[in-house]
């Protein structure tokens, strides 16, 4: 699988970049989900998420009623990343792993942001490294981009004078999205695989 050699550091970077999207902050609400939260967003979370139209991994064009048939683990990222998208992809697949293990069925999914490099094929061989229930979504620039400002994700690629290896800076969240609910929370790098399961736990027991 080809990676894309490049300081980690400049990856690691943009980890907080995404931060600009949740500067205004919500407590925890009244709702079926109160004692589940753990994060706060900016203005009103049912603002994050909705329909998207992406290609999968076998070339067919799908929507997200299609993919989030069950509880999701939705990232933003692209296979050619030095190091922090393998990381975060397979701590998602773990924490699925760890709620099927509870016998709570989850799905983890990952949406690229680089549909140049990320063609259908590439994302089906990267996500079946990861995890054999992991869904790869890419399509064209316009269908990511259009995802990715669904979710109100942060991506930019870098200017380089190779059209084949550069780097695209990019917002880290994973999103927990429940097919009846639609967005109900997000996960920071530094949650692991054990606080993921146990808050995504509760919102499945309390959906």
């Amino acid at each position: 699988m080809p990676r894309l050699v490049a300081p980690i550091a400049a990856v690691v970077a943009v980890a907080f970049v995404g931060a600009i999207w949740f500067m205004t902050q919500r407590g925890a609400g009244d709702g079926p989900f109160a004692q589940c939260q753990g994060s706060v967003v900016a203005g009103d979370g049912n603002t994050i998420g909705g329909p998207f139209e992406l290609v999968n991994a076998r070339g067919e064009t799908v929507t997200d009623t299609d993919v989030i048939t069950e509880p999701s683990l939705i990232y933003f990222g692209f296979t050619f990343c030095p190091d922090v998208c393998h990381m975060d992809n397979a701590r998602n697949a773990d924490a699925v792993d760890i709620l099927a293990e509870q016998g709570l069925s989850a799905t983890p999914i990952f949406i690229s942001i680089d549909p140049e490099r990320d063609t259908p094929e590439v994302m089906g061989e990267y996500t079946s490294y990861l995890h054999d229930k992991m869904i790869g979504l890419t399509g064209s620039p316009e269908q990511t981009d259009a995802a990715s400002k669904a979710y109100r994700t942060y991506y930019r690629k870098q200017d380089s004078d190779d059209p084949e290896f550069y780097n695209v800076d990019h917002s880290t969240f994973t999103y927990l999205v429940l097919p009846e609910h639609g967005f109900v929370e997000f996960f920071r790098r530094d949650a692991s695989p054990e606080q993921m399961a146990e808050r995504t736990s509760c919102y499945i027991e309390n959906a």
